[in-house]
């Protein structure tokens, strides 16, 4: 058994916890770029106390509302931008997935220069980046607990990740209560994203020990609480299960990274800005339907945690739960063509090669492209 570790998070967990966002600041400077969205963290007051906790332990703040879902380079540029000018000590991520990707790009781009996908491609290193501290909104993609930060380039279409231990977050304050003003349909996306984190990286073949410890855990929270929330039905105590789930998940990813669900649905939101979760919805039963036999012990385990009884019945119990979170959707209702196949198939090869190899079974262009075709 040989493998390498290395996660350097640090995690701040539990109710409450966001009224130690200043304290925690507040050893990184005296200016903080707080990056947001225009929606729920501005409408739920969530983002006006957090300016006042920054305010009260002494930092000024200024703010970037221009992240969107599925965020461009471009609104990188301008986050970089606005925090130059500013002076800013540190970036702060508040938000889902997208904006907390956002602010690891707009801190890294602030301390450097050039294209942005030339870094994610690996044309230019770079180890610099403004600190980081996140505070997440949602519970589904992990962003707050490891390196990675997905970005789309709007003039070809990539959606791709820039990795590297500078995007990792001096603290990530990951407070359950945040996520109860979530609407359910946003709900069932990124707790769809959650649970696709670990089982992809429980699948991968470059996943470790340590990365299967949290992705299985992760598969037994969400099994245990997405439904109930999502039906309205859950505690406080099923909150905490699903959010730290969706750190597991977030972790575990950073280190086994994804696998073909991923690495074929980037093409699918890049090009048509679909909700991620909801594209993943969409292609993770076909793609399972089709890799059973390339580990069928591991799909076995899947279908347990989730309820089921082995392999064999892994892909409906995965579609009885869609079913249930009223995700059980095709990619034509999302606005996928059948001419979009043969570019997003390229696509997948571009900016997911390591995902397509670390997938238990080995998929040509022809594959994929029935894929596709099979989640329309």
């Amino acid at each position: 058994m040989n493998f390498s570790f290395c996660l350097p998070v640090n995690l701040l967990f539990g109710s409450g916890v966001i009224n130690e966002l200043g304290s925690r600041a507040a050893p990184y400077g005296k200016k903080a770029l707080v990056v947001t969205g225009r929606g729920s963290a501005r409408k739920s007051g969530l983002l006006d106390k957090a300016t006042g906790l920054l305010q009260e332990a002494g930092l000024e703040t200024r703010l970037y509302d221009k992240a969107e879902p599925n965020p461009t380079a471009p609104q990188v540029y301008a986050g970089a931008e606005a925090a130059v000018e500013f002076g800013a000590d540190m970036v702060i991520g508040i938000g889902g997935g997208s904006i907390m990707d956002a602010a690891k790009c707009i801190a890294f781009m602030a301390k450097n220069s050039g294209d942005l996908m030339d870094y994610i491609y690996g044309r230019k290193a770079s180890p610099a980046a403004l600190p980081i501290i996140l505070v997440p909104t949602t519970c589904g993609t992990g962003s707050e607990g490891n390196g990675f930060a997905v970005i789309t380039d709007p003039a070809t279409g990539d959606k791709k990740s820039l990795r590297g231990n500078m995007l990792v977050a001096k603290v990530s304050i990951i407070d359950p209560d945040l996520m109860i003003t979530m609407p359910r349909d946003v709900l069932a996306s990124v707790g769809f994203d959650a649970l696709a984190h670990c089982m992809e990286s429980w699948l991968s073949s470059n996943g470790t020990p340590v990365s299967d410890m949290y992705a299985l855990e992760g598969i037994s929270l969400v099994a245990e609480t997405l439904v109930p929330l999502y039906r309205g039905e859950g505690e406080k105590a099923e909150w905490e299960k699903l959010t730290w789930a969706s750190t597991l998940g977030g972790m575990a990813i950073g280190t086994a990274g994804g696998i073909v669900p991923h690495g074929i649905e980037h093409p699918v939101s890049g090009l048509r800005n679909v909700t991620h979760g909801k594209g993943l919805a969409s292609i993770t039963p076909v793609v399972f339907e089709r890799s059973i036999s390339g580990a069928p012990a591991k799909f076995a385990e899947i279908s347990r945690r989730l309820g089921g009884r082995d392999e064999k019945d892994c892909v409906a119990v995965i579609k009885k739960l869609l079913a249930d979170i009223g995700l059980a959707i095709g990619l034509g209702e999302q606005g996928i063509k059948a001419e979009d196949i043969d570019w997003m198939t390229e696509n997948a090869f571009k900016v997911s090669p390591a995902a397509i190899d670390h997938h238990p079974v080995k998929f040509s262009r022809e594959d994929i492209k029935d894929i596709y075709r099979a989640a329309l």
